[in-house]
């Protein structure tokens, strides 16, 4: 009875598959430090370096093929590596030299990954214990994200690293760092509810390797501030036109320029408030902005009482939810009151005729003397 016992142990350890986790497969990671900026420059050319045969990345790849490896692959790694396949350029007009080697390494990528596992990383390879507790539904699309872009590469379907043992570590991450990167996430967010366009989407998902360990504190402090400056670019390019007004009229129909510098339509709502009860302002619904447009309204104004105001320009989506920062508009009304204007027209139109009787005596007594 226990030699037939141990007989079928033996066959259940022998043809039931062992858990993932212990399977005998070698795990090859690829990933790096983040090198290509905000802006699409490269901050250094060391990625080529890694690249090479005998570079820290060449060396993973370009070995014989083995079936028993499981690629784990960061997406934003292989974006770069993409990015310099082709004219790319290097802060600082230094030279680049890694074209041909990011060709041949992507190459061989493929090749040498073909019949094996692929897991995709969560893109930029956060921390994820740090990302989830940010966003955790930002955490998801960097999931998605990742491996959508990854399996377009590849040209094969892989599997997301989410829920396994992958995680990249802990990141040093500064409180001041952490504030920064929610708030240009949720500019992202709040542009991205009217602007549908890659250059939106894929800056939002590429703050994620600003959670990534691998960067050092130096490195954290520039790609933190890189970021900022390249978010503030993207918001910039929806904005109403600040402005200063003179309104001599009880009610006017003041000019207001809506720029829109993206290369797609965009319908908002803006909203004007006064800062004071001075002047009463009318807000537009439903505006249209064309791809790479400046659209004039026309500022419905009514003046209360004359004096300074400042009204806030505020472009908003149709539920009312802000997009980009408000714009300041300085209206100044001078209104004149209406029988001080009739006053000062009427003796304007005396004093003309008096003018012109006085000629005429001085012409008539021009004749006089002649005779």
């Amino acid at each position: 009875m226990k030699k037939l016992i141990g007989v079928v142990l033996s066959l259940f350890f022998v043809f039931v598959p062992l858990p993932y986790s212990f399977a005998e497969s070698s795990v090859v990671k690829i990933v790096s430090t983040p090198h290509q900026t905000f802006t699409g420059d490269f901050r250094d050319d060391d990625l080529a370096q890694e690249l090479t045969p005998s570079g820290r990345l060449g060396q993973l790849v370009y070995v014989p093929n083995v079936r028993s490896k499981i690629w784990v692959i960061d997406p934003s790694l292989i974006d770069e590596v993409i990015a310099m396949t082709g004219d790319y350029k290097i802060i600082g007009n230094t030279l680049p030299v890694g074209k041909r080697i990011a060709t041949n390494w992507l190459s061989q990528l493929k090749k040498v990954s073909f019949s094996n596992d692929v897991i995709s990383l969560a893109y930029g390879n956060p921390d994820v214990v740090l990302a989830r507790h940010l966003s955790p539904s930002e955490l998801k699309a960097y999931y998605s994200y990742g491996k959508i872009k990854l399996e377009v590469v590849l040209g094969r379907a892989v599997r997301t690293a989410a829920g396994t043992e992958f995680n990249a570590g802990t990141s040093r991450i500064s409180s001041a760092q952490r504030l920064s990167y929610s708030a240009n996430r949720k500019a992202l967010t709040r542009l991205s509810r009217v602007v549908k366009h890659a250059d939106v989407s894929d800056l939002r998902m590429k703050l994620s390797r600003l959670l990534t360990p691998t960067l050092d504190k130096a490195s954290r402090e520039y790609f933190t501030a890189n970021a900022a400056a390249a978010v503030s670019t993207q918001t910039h390019k929806l904005r109403v036109n600040a402005g200063k007004y003179q309104i001599t009229t009880e009610s006017a129909e003041l000019p207001v320029t809506v720029i829109n510098q993206f290369p797609v339509d965009v319908t908002v709502d803006i909203d004007m408030m006064a800062k004071n009860s001075r002047i009463l302002v009318f807000g537009f619904t439903g505006v249209r902005l064309p791809a790479n447009s400046k659209t004039q309204l026309e500022l419905a104004a009514q003046v209360i009482a004359p004096g300074e105001t400042t009204i806030f320009a505020q472009i908003t989506d149709s539920k009312a939810v802000p997009i980009v920062d408000f714009s300041i508009l300085q209206l100044n009304a001078t209104v004149i009151d209406p029988r001080v204007t009739w006053f000062t027209t009427g003796a304007a139109i005396l004093l003309l005729l008096a003018a012109i009787a006085h000629s005429l005596r001085r012409v008539r007594k021009g004749r006089t003397n002649e005779i």
